[in-house]
């Protein structure tokens, strides 16, 4: 299970993002969460990735209680969620060509042995081509990138997935082929999805159930939210 139980997260103590928010998913389910833009549901799935602390509150994942943070996680946490951001420009390494990309986290574990096999064999899931293998960043379109930046979250094999905003900037064609791979995935291995949108119709479509955020909130959230897209 994944946990989140009466978070309070922002990025000033005085001014929290939102408060008192709980959520859970089940192993193998398929959680959407839904708000306007500036609600603070990125905020949310950042803590729910172990990329942000909150404030208050605990996030226990498979029943472990988390204590630490980014690198801070214990690797064993760490490597239990995948997460795949909006805007893949910013969370991708410019200098790193998309096979790297998608190996970096095998690399930073100790698993480089594995990267060869293993990036083939995402690089098809997700319908990225040999040639495109080999390039950077700035020589692909959007659609591409956020491919292999799913490629590259789903590498370490993880029991959860978070997708924040992933499908946004997307085409209709690169959205339904990101959604089915994820799915396949999912088929696969068990693993549970806290999927973050706008987008009701896809989030129906896409999850076993969607919650609106506005009633995990018994506040509003700040309006003065420092992050965007959160």
């Amino acid at each position: 299970m994944l946990e989140l139980a009466s978070l309070t997260a922002g990025y000033d103590r005085h001014t929290p993002v939102f408060r008192d928010v709980s959520l859970t998913v089940a192993p193998g389910e398929a959680v959407g969460l839904l708000g306007p833009s500036g609600c603070g549901k990125s905020t949310l799935a950042r803590v729910a990735a172990l990329l942000h602390r909150p404030d208050g509150g605990d996030v226990t994942v498979d029943g472990r209680t988390v204590r630490g943070w980014r690198h801070r996680a214990p690797r064993e946490l760490r490597t239990a969620i995948g997460v795949v951001f909006q805007q893949p420009r910013l969370s991708a390494d410019p200098r790193l060509t998309l096979r790297d990309l998608i190996a970096e986290p095998l690399r930073a574990t100790g698993r480089r042995a594995e990267g060869p096999a293993r990036t083939a064999e995402l690089a098809h899931r997700v319908g990225l081509t040999d040639d495109l293998l080999s390039r950077r960043p700035h020589e692909v379109s959007d659609g591409q990138l956020q491919r292999a930046c799913l490629a590259r979250a789903l590498v370490l094999r993880p029991r959860w997935l978070v997708c924040d905003e992933m499908t946004a900037m997307l085409d209709a064609s690169t959205t339904a082929a990101l959604v089915a791979a994820v799915e396949e995935y999912r088929d696969e291995h068990g693993a549970g999805l806290l999927a973050v949108s706008h987008d009701r119709v896809l989030l129906d479509r896409w999850c076993d159930r969607t919650v609106h955020w506005a009633s995990l909130t018994r506040a509003p959230a700040f309006a003065t939210a420092p992050m965007k897209g959160s």
